[in-house]
Protein backbone atom coordinates (compact mmCIF):
# COMPACT_ATOMS: atom_id res chain seq x y z
CA UNK A 1 0.00 0.00 0.00
CA UNK A 2 2.56 2.44 0.92
CA UNK A 3 4.62 1.84 -2.35
CA UNK A 4 1.07 2.51 -4.27
CA UNK A 5 0.90 5.96 -2.60
CA UNK A 6 4.75 6.71 -3.13
CA UNK A 7 3.94 5.90 -6.65
CA UNK A 8 0.76 8.15 -7.09
CA UNK A 9 2.76 11.07 -5.09
CA UNK A 10 5.76 10.63 -7.83
CA UNK A 11 3.36 10.48 -10.76
CA UNK A 12 2.13 13.61 -9.07
CA UNK A 13 5.15 15.62 -8.81
CA UNK A 14 6.53 14.44 -12.08
CA UNK A 15 3.14 16.43 -13.44
CA UNK A 16 3.42 19.26 -11.33
CA UNK A 17 7.24 19.73 -12.70
CA UNK A 18 5.89 19.29 -16.54
CA UNK A 19 3.36 21.69 -15.89
CA UNK A 20 5.84 24.02 -14.12
CA UNK A 21 8.02 23.74 -16.76
CA UNK A 22 5.66 24.35 -19.49
CA UNK A 23 3.78 26.97 -18.48
CA UNK A 24 7.61 28.91 -17.71
CA UNK A 25 8.06 28.04 -21.49
CA UNK A 26 4.76 29.48 -22.36
CA UNK A 27 5.87 32.46 -20.42
CA UNK A 28 9.41 32.69 -21.92
CA UNK A 29 7.88 32.19 -25.43
CA UNK A 30 5.34 34.94 -25.01
CA UNK A 31 7.74 37.58 -23.17
CA UNK A 32 10.02 36.56 -26.17
CA UNK A 33 7.58 37.43 -29.23
CA UNK A 34 5.94 40.50 -27.18
CA UNK A 35 10.03 42.00 -27.06
CA UNK A 36 10.54 40.96 -30.73
CA UNK A 37 7.29 42.73 -31.92
CA UNK A 38 8.05 46.08 -29.34
CA UNK A 39 11.25 46.13 -31.01
CA UNK A 40 9.61 46.16 -34.03
CA UNK A 41 8.01 49.54 -34.00
CA UNK A 42 10.56 51.18 -36.36
CA UNK A 43 9.81 48.55 -39.04
CA UNK A 44 5.67 49.11 -39.18
CA UNK A 45 5.97 51.95 -40.68
CA UNK A 46 5.17 53.96 -43.71
CA UNK A 47 6.51 57.10 -45.71
CA UNK A 48 3.94 59.09 -48.18
CA UNK A 49 4.83 61.80 -50.49
CA UNK A 50 1.80 64.66 -51.13
CA UNK A 51 2.19 66.86 -53.68
CA UNK A 52 0.12 70.12 -53.19
CA UNK A 53 -0.51 73.08 -55.96
CA UNK A 54 -0.48 76.34 -53.71
CA UNK A 55 -2.42 79.09 -55.12
CA UNK A 56 -3.44 82.23 -54.57
CA UNK A 57 -4.88 85.67 -55.76
CA UNK A 58 -4.73 89.39 -54.43
CA UNK A 59 -6.92 91.63 -55.91
CA UNK A 60 -7.23 95.31 -56.30
CA UNK A 61 -10.85 96.83 -56.10
CA UNK A 62 -12.55 99.87 -56.33
CA UNK A 63 -15.42 99.99 -54.14
CA UNK A 64 -16.76 96.64 -53.51
CA UNK A 65 -17.29 95.72 -57.44
CA UNK A 66 -14.91 97.25 -59.84
CA UNK A 67 -11.51 95.17 -60.07
CA UNK A 68 -8.87 96.96 -60.69
CA UNK A 69 -5.71 94.87 -60.69
CA UNK A 70 -5.23 91.07 -59.53
CA UNK A 71 -2.23 89.27 -58.60
CA UNK A 72 -2.39 85.62 -59.59
CA UNK A 73 0.54 83.26 -57.25
CA UNK A 74 1.44 79.46 -58.44
CA UNK A 75 3.72 77.50 -56.76
CA UNK A 76 4.18 73.59 -56.10
CA UNK A 77 5.32 71.80 -52.85
CA UNK A 78 5.75 68.75 -51.17
CA UNK A 79 4.86 67.59 -48.26
CA UNK A 80 6.47 64.16 -46.37
CA UNK A 81 4.68 62.18 -44.15
CA UNK A 82 5.66 59.08 -41.66
CA UNK A 83 2.63 57.16 -40.64
CA UNK A 84 3.04 53.49 -38.36
CA UNK A 85 1.80 52.03 -35.33
CA UNK A 86 3.39 52.37 -31.82
CA UNK A 87 3.85 49.09 -31.04
CA UNK A 88 4.97 50.09 -27.68
CA UNK A 89 1.45 50.62 -26.51
CA UNK A 90 0.79 46.72 -27.09
CA UNK A 91 -0.66 45.23 -23.90
CA UNK A 92 -0.64 42.11 -22.67
CA UNK A 93 -4.07 41.91 -23.12
CA UNK A 94 -3.47 42.62 -26.53
CA UNK A 95 -1.95 39.05 -27.50
CA UNK A 96 -3.68 35.93 -27.15
CA UNK A 97 -1.13 32.71 -27.56
CA UNK A 98 -2.84 28.97 -27.74
CA UNK A 99 -0.36 26.78 -28.81
CA UNK A 100 0.58 27.54 -32.58
CA UNK A 101 -2.24 29.95 -32.62
CA UNK A 102 -1.31 33.60 -31.83
CA UNK A 103 -3.99 36.69 -32.33
CA UNK A 104 -3.22 40.34 -31.99
CA UNK A 105 -4.93 43.39 -31.64
CA UNK A 106 -3.04 46.46 -32.69
CA UNK A 107 -3.34 50.33 -31.72
CA UNK A 108 -4.84 52.40 -34.67
CA UNK A 109 -2.01 53.85 -37.27
CA UNK A 110 -1.09 57.31 -36.50
CA UNK A 111 1.00 60.19 -38.27
CA UNK A 112 4.75 59.84 -36.71
CA UNK A 113 6.10 62.74 -38.58
CA UNK A 114 4.73 65.25 -41.01
CA UNK A 115 7.09 67.47 -42.80
CA UNK A 116 6.08 70.82 -45.43
CA UNK A 117 9.78 71.56 -45.84
CA UNK A 118 9.99 75.07 -47.68
CA UNK A 119 13.30 73.74 -49.80
CA UNK A 120 10.55 71.66 -51.83
CA UNK A 121 8.93 74.99 -52.50
CA UNK A 122 9.18 75.65 -56.50
CA UNK A 123 6.86 79.17 -57.79
CA UNK A 124 5.69 79.19 -61.10
CA UNK A 125 6.76 82.04 -62.43
CA UNK A 126 5.30 81.55 -65.84
CA UNK A 127 1.27 81.61 -63.88
CA UNK A 128 2.72 83.97 -61.01
CA UNK A 129 1.93 87.56 -62.29
CA UNK A 130 1.56 90.78 -60.03
CA UNK A 131 -1.08 93.51 -61.47
CA UNK A 132 0.00 96.96 -61.92
CA UNK A 133 -2.06 98.03 -58.36
CA UNK A 134 -1.93 94.41 -56.69
CA UNK A 135 1.55 92.45 -55.37
CA UNK A 136 1.28 89.41 -54.08
CA UNK A 137 4.21 90.11 -50.82
CA UNK A 138 6.71 87.49 -49.42
CA UNK A 139 3.74 87.92 -46.09
CA UNK A 140 1.21 86.87 -48.93
CA UNK A 141 2.82 83.58 -50.36
CA UNK A 142 3.63 82.47 -46.15
CA UNK A 143 -0.49 82.56 -45.69
CA UNK A 144 -0.71 80.82 -48.83
CA UNK A 145 1.31 77.99 -48.02
CA UNK A 146 -0.06 78.15 -44.31
CA UNK A 147 -3.47 77.13 -46.13
CA UNK A 148 -2.16 74.49 -48.29
CA UNK A 149 -0.11 73.03 -44.89
CA UNK A 150 -4.07 73.05 -43.54
CA UNK A 151 -5.33 71.56 -46.58
CA UNK A 152 -3.01 68.66 -46.25
CA UNK A 153 -3.74 67.65 -42.90
CA UNK A 154 -6.87 67.73 -42.73
CA UNK A 155 -7.25 65.43 -46.00
CA UNK A 156 -4.68 63.02 -44.58
CA UNK A 157 -7.21 60.75 -43.41
CA UNK A 158 -8.71 60.06 -47.02
CA UNK A 159 -5.77 59.96 -48.66
CA UNK A 160 -4.98 55.96 -48.16
CA UNK A 161 -2.67 55.92 -45.93
CA UNK A 162 -4.42 54.02 -42.90
CA UNK A 163 -4.88 51.16 -45.42
CA UNK A 164 -1.22 51.37 -46.87
CA UNK A 165 -0.13 51.44 -43.59
CA UNK A 166 -2.13 48.25 -42.24
CA UNK A 167 -1.07 46.23 -45.08
CA UNK A 168 2.56 46.78 -44.23
CA UNK A 169 2.04 46.20 -40.77
CA UNK A 170 0.02 42.95 -40.99
CA UNK A 171 2.98 41.48 -43.47
CA UNK A 172 5.60 42.65 -41.72
CA UNK A 173 4.19 41.12 -38.32
CA UNK A 174 3.13 37.92 -39.93
CA UNK A 175 6.64 37.04 -41.29
CA UNK A 176 8.08 37.66 -37.75
CA UNK A 177 5.12 35.20 -36.17
CA UNK A 178 5.72 33.01 -38.91
CA UNK A 179 9.61 32.90 -37.65
CA UNK A 180 8.10 31.58 -34.57
CA UNK A 181 6.51 28.62 -35.37
CA UNK A 182 2.70 30.13 -35.02
CA UNK A 183 0.50 28.54 -37.76
CA UNK A 184 -2.39 30.71 -37.21
CA UNK A 185 -1.69 34.30 -37.21
CA UNK A 186 -4.76 36.75 -36.43
CA UNK A 187 -3.72 40.40 -36.54
CA UNK A 188 -6.70 43.34 -36.15
CA UNK A 189 -6.37 47.06 -35.28
CA UNK A 190 -8.63 48.61 -32.41
CA UNK A 191 -9.76 51.42 -34.37
CA UNK A 192 -8.95 52.41 -38.29
CA UNK A 193 -9.15 56.16 -37.45
CA UNK A 194 -5.54 58.14 -38.64
CA UNK A 195 -4.00 59.74 -35.30
CA UNK A 196 -3.15 62.90 -35.85
CA UNK A 197 -1.78 65.21 -33.46
CA UNK A 198 -3.70 68.69 -33.71
CA UNK A 199 -1.09 72.06 -34.94
CA UNK A 200 -2.24 75.42 -34.23
CA UNK A 201 -1.41 76.42 -38.17
CA UNK A 202 -3.44 79.54 -37.02
CA UNK A 203 -1.77 82.36 -34.87
CA UNK A 204 -3.52 83.84 -31.95
CA UNK A 205 -3.62 87.89 -32.34
CA UNK A 206 -1.87 89.44 -29.30
CA UNK A 207 -4.40 90.67 -27.11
Amino acid sequence: MKHKTMASLGRISLFCILLTLLISCQRDTRGLVVGKIHKASKLATTEFTIDKIVHGTKTKKLGWFIKLSEARFIAYSKAKVTAGVNLQKLGKDDIEIDGRSISLRLPPIEVINFSYPPSDFVMDNNISKNGWASKVTVFDQEEFFRQAEMDIRNNLEHMGIVETTQEKTRNMLTALLRSFDYEEIYIEFKSNELIIDKVPLIKEEES
